[in-house]
């Protein structure tokens, strides 16, 4: 994971101070297709530092993902990678004068700057996908609350930095310390909402693998994406991944701050919309998908001809083992792409020899190394969290 080419000087001293523009919004509408409410959203591009997106917010920022996007390959470009923020962040962030404390359960509080960040340890790069709790919420039937999601809130990026528990040496991590706990620049929009703070046990915060990042795709991250750093967590869900960090605190005992003890949580065992009182765990790491990026449901192809489908698939917190195109009582093995790590998106592909008619209902299930696979129904939960149903679509034949 070693990463040389990427510099100190290049990635965080360069930059001097990060600044975010106001937005301008384009006229052009996307139907995401969602069956439980107002599916048209308009798309922008003109928002600083993107490509066109599809805005479901402004400020705080959400922007998704168009599927258009992962046909073109496993890494998603900076300019079309999802953004999401719960409280309005900063617009403007000055490199020179940004620290980064380190408390808790320490042997010495410290606070770091940029370069004393850099300076803790190798840098390193790993490739990973950055995934929001509620992708595809707004495809749940019966309709949940939250943002409308379509299946864009995802992307995959090689994150580069220094390893997080190289950053906790500076400060030394005391006896009896269970979770480190991570806070940024964003601030509630309202007096007395949560701060946005989110925790990961120890031996995971531990991991060679999760990063205290400044580099995305080989450039500095934007303001959008969370400069001058975030937190890179492979294989557990983006709200985790915590966006112009501020604050690292290591904590004994449990976390009961609102994001972990009260929101983003999901239900034990299986529930309906009736039921109002079940107990609850924090989401954390990501389920195996599959997505068929080369065709959209509705589409015509051509009788008694090949047809090749191509997409993207991911094994979650694990590697991916396999992925198949399923149907109504069949089901046909998928050839895999290269593989850029556990965490990444990865290719498929499968060839039909010949179209005799429609092909009703296909979709392509993943599973991971692990035995973790795709399920035929949905789980639901009243928050639309961790959706991992196969996603079906509709081929017409001509």
């Amino acid at each position: 994971m070693s990463e040389g080419r990427l510099t100190r000087r290049a990635l965080i001293a360069g930059v001097g101070t990060t600044a975010l523009a106001a937005p301008v919004l384009g006229q052009k509408l996307v139907d995401l297709g969602l069956p439980g409410g107002p599916s048209l959203r308009p798309t922008t591009p003109t928002f600083p530092g993107k490509g066109e997106m599809i805005v479901q917010r402004v400020n705080a920022p959400v922007l998704e993902t168009p599927m258009s996007v992962f046909r073109e390959g496993v890494i998603t470009p900076n300019d079309r990678f999802f953004v999401r923020w719960n409280w309005p962040m900063p617009t403007s962030v000055k490199a020179g004068e940004h620290r980064v404390a380190v408390g808790g359960a320490v042997k010495q509080a410290v606070s770091l700057t940029l370069d004393e960040i850099a300076a803790a340890g190798e840098h390193v790069s790993v490739v990973a996908i950055n995934q929001c709790a509620g992708n595809g919420r707004g495809l749940s039937q019966p309709r949940v609350t939250g943002t409308q999601w379509g299946n864009g809130a995802m992307g995959c990026a090689k994150w580069t930095g220094v390893r997080l528990k190289d950053v906790l040496a500076k400060a030394g991590v005391a006896a009896g310390a269970t979770r480190v706990r991570f806070a940024g620049l964003d601030v509630p929009l309202v007096d007395g909402a949560p701060q946005f703070i989110k925790s990961i046990p120890m031996n995971i915060a531990m991991r060679d693998d999760v990063l205290v990042a400044w580099g995305m795709n080989d450039e500095p991250l934007s303001i959008l994406h969370g400069f001058p750093l975030r937190i890179v967590v492979p294989g557990w869900f983006s709200t985790y991944w915590v966006k112009m960090l501020s604050t690292i605190e290591v904590l004994r005992g449990e976390d009961d701050s609102y994001y972990v003890a009260k929101t983003y949580r999901v239900p034990t065992g299986p529930v309906t919309p009736e039921d109002k009182d079940f107990p609850t765990v924090p989401i954390t790491t990501m389920p195996p998908r599959a997505f068929i990026t080369s065709h959209a449901d509705g589409g015509v192809v051509a009788k008694g001809k090949p047809l090749v489908l191509e997409g993207i698939a991911m094994g979650g917190d694990a590697a991916l083992e396999r992925v198949d195109l399923v149907g109504d009582g069949w089901e046909v093995p998928c050839t895999l792409g290269p593989d850029e790590g556990p965490y990444a998106f990865r290719r498929w592909s499968v060839t039909l020899p010949q179209v005799s008619g429609d092909l009703a209902d296909i979709g392509v299930r993943a599973k991971n190394v692990t035995g973790a696979v795709q399920p035929d129904q949905l789980a639901w939960n009243p928050s639309g969290y961790a959706r991992n149903v196969i996603e079906r679509i509709t081929l017409r034949a001509k």
